[in-house]
């Protein structure tokens, strides 16, 4: 019993270090609306066998010349069009013509953004739109390890509640 006593008394004090939390959070996201709107141009093309193009500007009518687009007069950054007209050059004989005009976008006004909202989107001839998120979305709940988020959760939103319990011991 001496020899314990002894052996007891030579022993060193130990330390241990413990650490215990417990984190709960919660978080509404809601993505942003958005929209990407691309002018698309103005574009005229003419194919054509056995036709002979003619075209008339002012009164003067030119043959064996095409329309197309004219930049002495341009509307909202969209030029005029100048018609062309086309006559058989061998009658009885098989022609074809094929005549393609894209009528391009007028140069719109700037958006504005009023409220984190865009009133008026831009329709051009390459629009991307996003509707964003739906506010409205709430945590109701944080308590006991049993999270509840409720409230009006529409497309592009979500709500993550989480609880973290971490025990260190040193």
């Amino acid at each position: 019993m001496k020899k314990f006593l002894i052996l007891l008394l030579l022993a060193s004090p130990v330390q241990a270090d413990m650490r215990h939390s417990i984190t709960t959070s919660a978080k509404v996201t809601l993505d942003a609306a958005y929209s990407s709107a691309s002018r698309v141009g103005t574009t005229y093309s003419v194919t054509g066998n056995n036709v002979t193009p003619s075209t008339t500007v002012s009164g003067t009518t030119t043959s064996g010349a095409i329309g197309g687009l004219t930049a002495d007069s341009v509307t909202s950054g969209v030029p005029a069009i100048v018609d062309t007209d086309f006559a058989i050059t061998t009658a009885g004989s098989a022609y074809s013509m094929t005549e393609s005009l894209t009528v391009g976008d007028a140069v719109q006004s700037a958006t504005t953004v009023t409220g984190g909202v865009v009133p008026a989107l831009p329709s051009l001839g390459v629009t991307v739109t996003g509707s964003g998120g739906v506010s409205g979305a709430t945590i109701t709940s944080l308590s006991s390890g049993v999270h509840t988020c409720g409230g009006t959760m529409g497309a592009g939103s979500s709500c993550t509640a989480q609880t973290i319990v971490e025990s260190v011991v040193d």
